[in-house]
């Protein structure tokens, strides 16, 4: 059985609903008055019909219902006029389609006649326009989720000229930090009403990156994240001219007016004051790979607290971001084992390093102390719990939509350091007695 609602053709704003049935004896004829009239005015005249009885719904529902009207399907369409069908099974129909059981999503101006409003007043609704009272956006918004109406992008994006979409340009999404703050993004986005197209580039060459900025371009995009922890991208993006607004969620330099990142030079002093705290004075340091902006002020932070605590400089271990490459350079420096503690780059090169030390025989942290860098989830489940610098990855993505927005609007951009967080757990302590000066 199909349900469906009728309007006569004469005029919109009179509607009657019904069950087509596909099969049956002829009905005897069913005839009723529809509501709507202009003065709200109304009448029903029914006769009993095989397939069930007519019934109507309260008057109250006059502006937008009639009653329920029953027919079989060799009675179709109904007496009384010309018809047309405006819905199936609660979806609006073109005309004809309902016979052949086709459907379309509500649009616009169904949300506007359940609403009683114009569809222009929907659409201000639905921008947040600040005209509109309170007790109507209600009613519209109840329209919406009665109808289930989801609004056309596209549609959208031709009447405004504005696409409400924030493009994400990401060299990576499958590590901890990148995939929590792309999460962050298209959370913060969707609060403000917009969406987030994220595109991924498969290496770091000019082309790719070139190539990947066209694409998120040609979807108009109204503003640009950059998640691409390499310089040489940084230095792409720099040379290209954009017209929309954009921010970096990695940068060299603190004053860089498209930079949203957290204090990693910071975060480094703090893991490696740490440990010169605790009483360690030979601290080695694993870090990530060259030409990764972050790894690069990490070990900037590492290399000038040790420099402030008037340490022996040993040169840093570069990585790659891998437990397996933190395991097997645990292997080689346990070694000579001269020195007490490893502030690693990251918290996976750390999981690696202590694994090396278990192989070694070698006990965290009573022997060898470690700090690492990210606190993703797992950290607190190392065995030991490691000690570690947070970064907040949520806030960050958060601080970069508002900050985008912001400049959509016309306020001038503030780029503040997300300040890291020590977290200090059971994978350091003071240095063993050979180690202690």
């Amino acid at each position: 059985m199909t349900h469906v609602e009728l309007t006569r053709a004469s005029s919109d704003a009179t509607v009657c609903t019904g069950d087509l049935r596909s099969g049956g004896s002829r009905a005897r004829e069913a005839r009723q008055g529809c509501l709507g009239d202009r003065d709200g005015e109304s009448s029903l005249e029914s006769a009993a019909i095989p397939h069930g009885e007519a019934r109507h719904r309260p008057k109250a529902d006059a502006d937008r219902w009639c009653s329920h009207y029953a027919v079989a399907a060799e009675n179709w369409p109904p007496p009384g006029g010309t018809w047309k069908i405006i819905h199936v099974n609660g979806h609006e129909s073109e005309d004809g389609d309902a016979a052949a059981g086709r459907v379309r999503a509500p649009n616009i101006r169904d949300v506007a006649r359940l609403a009683e409003v114009s569809y222009q007043t929907v659409s201000r609704v639905l921008n947040d326009h600040p005209s509109i009272r309170p007790a109507t956006r209600d009613r519209v918004t109840a329209a919406i989720a009665e109808l289930g109406y989801r609004p056309n992008p596209a549609a959208r994006a031709l009447v405004t000229s504005r696409s409400r979409t924030i493009g994400v340009l990401s060299s990576q999404t499958s590590q901890y930090g990148p995939a929590t703050s792309i999460a962050a993004i298209e959370l913060a986005a969707r609060d403000a009403g917009y969406r987030s197209s994220v595109t991924t580039i498969a290496t770091t060459d000019a082309t790719s990156i070139r190539a990947a900025l066209d694409y998120l371009l040609s979807q108009s995009i109204e503003a640009l994240v950059v998640i691409a922890p390499q310089q040489r991208v940084l230095d792409v993006i720099t040379e290209l001219s954009f017209d929309v607004p954009y921010v970096t969620l990695q940068t060299s330099d603190v004053t860089e007016r498209h930079g949203m990142t957290t204090d990693q030079v910071l975060g480094a002093r703090l893991a490696t004051r740490h440990l010169i705290d605790l009483g360690h004075t030979e601290i080695l340091h694993i870090s990530g790979p060259q030409d990764w902006i972050e790894a690069e002020a990490r070990m900037q932070g590492y290399l000038e607290e040790i420099n402030t605590a008037d340490l022996r400089t040993r040169a840093p271990i570069l990585g790659d971001w891998s437990a397996h490459f933190g395991y097997y350079a645990g292997l080689e420096l346990l070694r000579f084992r001269d020195f007490s503690a490893v502030f690693a780059s990251n918290d996976q090169m750390a999981l690696g390093f202590m694994h090396a030390c278990r192989e070694m025989d070698l006990r965290i942290p009573e022997d060898i102390s470690v700090v690492g860098f990210d606190d993703i989830p797992e950290a607190a489940h190392f065995a030991p719990p490691l000690t570690t610098v947070r970064q907040n990855f949520v806030e960050i993505g958060r601080r970069a939509v508002a900050l985008l927005l912001g400049e959509l609007k016309g306020a001038q951009p503030e780029h503040e350091l997300v300040v890291p967080e020590l977290i200090v757990r059971q994978s350091t302590a003071v240095p063993p007695p050979e180690h202690r000066f």
